[in-house]
């Protein structure tokens, strides 16, 4: 038995699910309604498993943050509505001790506040139009994050105050994407797009992904 998980197109769902039969017999579904889409349970004739779970959340934000840059971006319908990509440098680790390795890390410090406070800036620009307090339900206002890049950078932008309008709300993590550029911007957004199905295999049949 294998399980492994998958990043399925949303309009490739249904034929997906369409060849989960092919390869394992008939199954039975259960359906449950999220604010996120209709999560998908199924079992099939030869007990392979299906979790789909959607991330259909519209408009959708997108937050991506490495020492080598950023990208931000609001999408509506897996298109980008606003969006911000940059480079902001931030020294790496030095191996050398004592005084120098001190002076290196302040630095280094001085320029990951600099980034997380211009990522701030930018985030709030193109997410919630500069309006730091948007009334609940607000037009334009994401109603999910998809996020990525370095972890504790990440969540020091999102702690921001002026990114308050933000918080808790659903979030897709991807953290293995690399330095955000404008394709990793654009891949970031079709991944956290996309039905996360949790495949569990009891055959040698390979699902297609």
């Amino acid at each position: 038995m294998t399980t492994r998980v998958i990043e399925v197109d949303p309009a490739r769902f249904d034929r997906w699910m369409a060849g989960f039969a092919e390869r394992h017999g008939p199954y039975a579904a259960a359906e449950e309604s999220t604010p996120g889409g209709v999560v998908v349970s199924a079992h099939a004739a030869d007990g392979s498993t299906v979790v789909a779970t959607p991330f259909a959340h519209e408009p959708l934000g997108v937050v991506l943050v490495r020492r080598g840059g950023y990208a931000v971006g609001l999408a509506v319908g897996g298109s980008f509505t606003a969006s911000k990509v940059g480079t902001r440098r931030v020294q790496s680790r030095t191996a050398a001790g004592g005084w120098s390795q001190q002076r290196f890390a302040r630095r280094r410090g001085k320029q990951a506040d600099e980034l997380v406070d211009a990522v701030v800036g930018h985030a709030r620009r193109v997410l919630l139009g500069d309006d730091e307090s948007p009334r609940a339900g607000a037009d334009g206002i994401p109603r999910g994050l998809v996020v990525g890049g370095d972890r504790t950078l990440v969540r020091e932008v999102l702690e921001a105050g002026a990114l308050r309008a933000l918080h808790g709300l659903p979030m897709r993590e991807l953290y293995d994407l690399p330095d955000p550029r404008r394709d990793v911007l654009e891949a970031a957004l079709r991944r956290g797009r996309a039905v996360r199905v949790e495949l569990t295999e009891t055959s040698e049949t390979s699902e297609p992904t």
